[in-house]
């Protein structure tokens, strides 16, 4: 499946790109047409410095800031973006911008440590995630900031899937637009399982196993 990976670049930087590779994977509740491989955005620090400067974009006019929240690895960028935005002083009333990341609890629900709640608690937070398909690590960290008292300034992404967008103040480098064919579908009524394909990988936010390997 690697053969028939391709790049897609982003038209206004091109230094920034995602490589794709087309198949039939499987995450934990969708079957995915694509894989979007944005590790290099995330753990490259000059690429990942040029993304958050794309991020920031949209937030320095009047979107005060104090937590950014990052989702899926994205740490790096989500530091380079404090970075920019406190060089536009689009930070609220403490001066600083904190970038913290949550955990999940023994019941896969995302929590912070009570330590870092009040950098949480009636702040204006920024959600950082890496890729949105099916939506649900954005709805598990909205449920949880909601929790915690937080105020939602926006949400930011690497790549949104076009049909999917939870909130209107979403950001994205990337849409499933840039990416043609690209189709996220439920387990139940997968068009490519029903067509006999079988699948290639099991995906994550971490990377792809391929099936071969697991049932080698």
């Amino acid at each position: 499946m690697e053969r028939k990976q391709f790049e897609v670049t982003l038209e206004r930087n091109p230094r920034i790109s995602i490589k794709v590779i087309p198949g039939h994977f499987t995450n934990s509740n969708a079957h995915i047409s694509h894989y979007l491989d944005v590790s290099g955005l995330k753990s490259n620090a000059l690429i990942a410095r040029e993304a958050a400067r794309e991020l920031a974009a949209p937030y320095l006019t009047d979107v005060p800031i104090d937590t950014i929240v990052c989702m899926e690895n994205t740490k790096v960028i989500g530091a380079y973006l404090a970075e920019e935005l406190s060089q536009h002083g689009f930070i609220s009333g403490g001066g600083e911008i904190y970038v913290i990341t949550p955990m999940s609890n023994i019941n896969g629900k995302l929590t912070f440590y009570d330590s870092e709640t009040e950098w949480i608690r009636g702040k204006n937070i920024l959600l950082l995630v890496a890729t949105v398909s099916s939506g649900r690590t954005v709805r598990g960290a909205l449920e949880c900031l909601e929790y915690y008292g937080g105020k939602l300034a926006g949400i930011s992404a690497l790549f949104l899937a076009s049909g999917d967008r939870p909130n209107q103040k979403f950001h994205a480098l990337f849409t499933s637009e840039d990416v043609p064919g690209y189709q996220v579908c439920n387990i139940s009524v997968c068009e490519m399982c029903k067509a006999g394909r079988p699948l290639d990988a099991i995906v994550s936010s971490e990377g792809y196993t391929k099936i071969s390997k697991l049932e080698g």
